[in-house]
């Protein structure tokens, strides 16, 4: 925790006294709870919040690409739609030039009365090519009006699955919101010298999870950059000191995913947007081999996200209230790390 924590709580503080119905004079005062206690109820919140967040975010992407999927379906049903008006045309014309020669000689009695029978044949093959070019014309009527109706199929069902991703987006985005009010509700509870003890012990903890690291020797050496994790370090390390804001992926502000999937987008490399996508789909690397612009993993559900930067440390957008901030590596719980500019398939890292 941090001076900016201090900040959020004193706003928070501010808004409850705004918000909450006064306690009753005869009201029983709650136990009194531990510094550690209050600082596991803290990072509980701040994960569910984070929680919350990363399913919001993997939602938007999933409907950003469902918009665009109907986007191109809309499209291509607009095209089949003018293409069935043209095969209908065709074959009415079809239609009516049938209708006019239906009083004529057919072919077999105007070749056995032809003067020239080598001449009538040569118009029975002239027929035919009209024959069967009026048969593609009516096949392509065909075809042209079942690809209307599996379009028109695709693009309602895509639709429908655009509206219920919508609906899950705003539900998950009313869940941030709530454990965010949690975090202020609690904040708002505490005096600045409890504040000033949470913060305190965070600390402690992150030091000693980072001796731990070190005497393990899962602390890397030093290694260099690749030329891209060097771009993905450098516009990650130009970050630092924006504001976190759920949801965020720049250029003002920043989520912990937002960060890190920018940063390798600005350096040429796109990668998954969310935490969870990240590790699941780039290569992981034990924690000894890491080398600036990997990506460190936190928590067992892959909720949290930072950049490895050298030296032991990670930039990171850590959350809500803080800012894009450079810390030690054991800030959280490690779950693992992965190398975004390897292609290789994703392995357990041991």
């Amino acid at each position: 925790m941090s001076g900016s924590l201090l900040r959020l709580a004193c706003t928070a503080a501010v808004a409850a006294q705004a918000v909450l119905a006064p306690v009753p004079a005869a009201a029983a005062p709650e136990p009194r709870r531990s510094v550690a206690e209050l600082l596991t109820d803290l990072q509980r919140l701040y994960r569910q919040t984070e929680q919350a967040a990363e399913k919001y975010n993997a939602t938007t992407e999933q409907l950003e690409r469902q918009r665009a999927e109907v986007h191109r379906l809309d499209g291509e049903l607009a095209h089949a739609r003018l293409a069935l008006q043209g095969s209908r045309t065709d074959v009415g014309r079809l239609a009516r030039q049938q209708y006019q020669n239906s009083g004529g000689l057919g072919p077999y009695v105007r070749l056995l009365l032809a003067p020239d029978p080598q001449a009538a044949l040569d118009e029975g093959h002239v027929i035919g090519e009209l024959a069967r070019a009026r048969a593609r014309t009516v096949a392509r009527l065909a075809d042209t009006e079942k690809r209307k109706d599996t379009l028109a199929r695709a693009a309602r069902k895509a639709l429908d699955t655009q509206l219920v991703l919508a609906g899950r987006q705003k539900k998950q985005r009313d869940d941030v919101r709530t454990e965010l009010a949690g975090v202020e509700r609690l904040l708002a509870t505490l005096t600045p010298e409890q504040l000033t003890a949470v913060a305190r012990l965070e600390r402690q903890g992150v030091a000693e999870a980072q001796q731990r690291l070190t005497t393990a020797g899962s602390l890397p050496a030093d290694r260099p950059a690749s030329p891209v994790g060097a771009r993905a370090v450098r516009y990650a390390m130009e970050q630092v000191g924006k504001p976190y804001e759920w949801g965020a992926a720049g250029p003002d502000a920043y989520d912990c995913s937002g960060l890190t999937s920018q940063a390798w987008s600005q350096a040429g490399t796109p990668i998954p947007r969310t935490s969870q996508e990240q590790w699941d789909r780039l290569k992981r690397v034990p924690l000894p081999q890491l080398r600036p612009g990997d990506l460190v993993v936190y928590f067992p559900d892959a909720t949290h996200v930072a950049l490895y930067v050298g030296n032991g440390r990670v930039v990171q957008a850590p959350r809500p209230g803080e800012r894009v901030t450079v810390s030690p590596l054991a800030s959280y719980p490690v779950l693992g790390a992965v190398r975004p500019d390897d292609q290789a398939p994703a392995t357990e890292a041991r």
